[in-house]
């Protein structure tokens, strides 16, 4: 691992609304180093965003994102919204997903995936795992047994796919907190200059 993981204090929280409000204050601080710090050429296609699940989430309203996500504008990155609860889409589905083998990866974030930028995130994790698309079941959903299948001997901090198109190739990054990710990603933007 890169970046000295974060100590989650949100597990003794002494009310549900209050654990809220702190996942709201530190997705908002990842989000802020982002916004001043992330390459945007990072930025997939259909643009991504960073999500931050509260304990024991089960379902997508707990699962913290930027409202209307990130893209990209001019070059530079670009926020649609505040972070706010059930908003995450297709992210949220990939943290409750790595929450169910280990429950403190509670955050994720999505970049795009080319080989210049996988060849630089090998070289900086050490837990890198890829999904298999022709062992996906027929009537599955792809991107949760995907997600799942790299996770049965623990979560890797990036499980990425090759695509048949740009669209489709993606690398998620994760790990136990959005500042945590938010800095991995920095450090990535740092080395692809």
């Amino acid at each position: 691992m890169f970046i000295t993981r974060y100590k989650p204090q949100l597990l003794n929280m002494k009310s549900p609304e209050k654990e809220r409000e702190e996942i709201i204050l530190r997705l908002t601080e990842a989000v802020g180093l982002l916004r001043n710090s992330f390459d945007a050429r990072l930025i997939p296609p259909n643009g991504t965003n960073i999500v931050f699940a509260i304990s024991g989430a089960r379902d997508s309203r707990d699962v913290a994102a930027v409202k209307g996500g990130i893209g990209s504008k001019g070059g530079k990155v670009h926020l649609y919204g505040s972070c706010a609860f059930n908003v995450g889409g297709e992210i949220s589905r990939i943290v409750l997903t790595t929450m169910k083998f280990d429950p403190l990866m509670r955050s994720a974030f999505i970049i795009k995936c080319n080989k210049k930028i996988l060849e630089i995130v090998k070289d900086m994790f050490i837990e890198c795992r890829t999904i298999d698309h022709v062992k996906i079941p027929p009537n599955s959903n792809n991107i949760d047994w995907g997600i799942a299948s790299c996770c049965k001997d623990g979560v890797p901090e990036i499980i990425y796919d090759v695509g048949i198109t740009p669209k489709e190739s993606l690398i998620r990054v994760i790990g136990q907190d959005p500042v945590e990710v938010a800095n991995n990603i920095i450090i990535l933007s740092n080395r692809i200059q």
